[in-house]
């Protein structure tokens, strides 16, 4: 019983970064426009965050923890925009080609966090005494009383408030894109941005905004991977692949942000599922490893073969806008 409460805590606990970046990636991808570098996005949010964090806590004797989640998350918020405004003006403005756009700011998103991260590192000391202690616990923080509760405690109230605002992010995107009138612009736009164009409805803007706010909330995963899941230090190429699965997830999810929460929590138990299974060898892990995928591909053709309009991405997806001149 203890066994599966901790599994169970720990993939809640690996889904959050995942929820974030296909949070984000799925708002962008309601616009028409695909972008793969959310990965690198990531990298930016969260090395951003940790940066601000630590010049905070490095000027102060006495930090504020809630100054310094403060702090963070504006960092973190404005390095990821940045990147999706980037994207967006070289896809958007230049209609550069986003699959290629996408791939490059992801390499540029983790050179990025490895640059900073390795600078700060020695500003700290060394490689891995980057600490920020007072603003990590802050983000740790669980409910008070709450969290006590034993199995229901454990299972609900024992995480930080990213947490918890990973899952509120999701809910609200699903009502935005389904019950609002801008919601519903923004799908047109994906659609068919030439019919939503003749429409009045103002293309660019809607894919700038999407694309830019998409970035910020998949930002936001990179934060909480460096503050909550790792307790405010950085290692150089840390995240793994979980940008990659935040893409991945938004296929799972079939591009709807709901789905998205429990995709996250299946994602993020699978990510572990090796540690958890007796007499793996390093191979068998490896092979583990590739179920998130997996069962993404498998959920591709089942959906593909069903052909409902509503489980396939945007018509316009991954395409430029060229507006006739009338």
């Amino acid at each position: 019983m203890t066994l599966l409460l901790t599994f169970i805590q720990k993939a809640i606990g690996q889904g959050v970064a995942i929820l974030f970046g296909a949070s984000g990636e799925i708002v962008t991808e309601k616009s028409g426009n695909l972008n793969l570098g959310i990965p690198g996005i990531m990298y930016m949010g969260g090395i951003a965050g940790l940066m601000g964090a630590f010049f905070y806590e490095k000027s102060t004797e006495t930090p504020n923890g809630a100054i310094g989640v403060l702090v963070s998350l504006l960092c973190s918020l404005i390095a990821s925009a940045l990147g999706g405004l980037i994207y967006s003006f070289l896809t958007i403005t230049l209609r550069a080609n986003q699959n290629v756009v996408g791939l490059a700011l992801t390499t540029f998103g983790v050179g990025f966090g490895n640059f900073f991260g390795g600078s700060i590192s020695k500003l700290a000391g060394g490689v891995g005494q980057i600490s920020v202690q007072t603003t990590a616990a802050a983000y740790r923080t669980t409910i008070p009383g709450l969290s006590k509760i034993p199995v229901i405690g454990t299972l609900f109230f024992s995480y930080g408030f990213l947490t918890y605002l990973s899952v509120i992010v999701a809910v609200v995107m699903t009502y935005f894109l389904k019950k609002t009138r801008r919601g519903l612009n923004l799908r047109a736009v994906g659609e068919s941005p030439a019919t939503a164009d003749a429409a009045g409805i103002n293309v660019s803007k809607y894919k700038y905004v999407a694309t830019v706010t998409g970035a910020a909330i998949a930002g936001l995963g990179g934060l909480y991977f460096v503050m909550e899941y790792l307790g405010g230090t950085w290692s150089n190429n840390g995240f793994g692949d979980r940008g990659w699965l935040a893409i991945a997830l938004v296929i799972l999810a079939l591009w709807n942000p709901d789905h998205a929460i429990w995709g996250s929590f299946v994602f993020g138990g699978l990510y572990i599922l090796y540690i958890y299974l007796p007499g793996l060898n390093r191979a068998t892990q490896e092979l583990v490893k590739m179920l998130p995928y997996v069962v993404t591909i498998i959920v591709l053709i089942i959906t593909s073969k069903r052909n409902k309009q509503e489980n396939q991405p945007p018509a316009s997806l991954g395409e430029a806008y060229f507006r006739e001149d009338r």
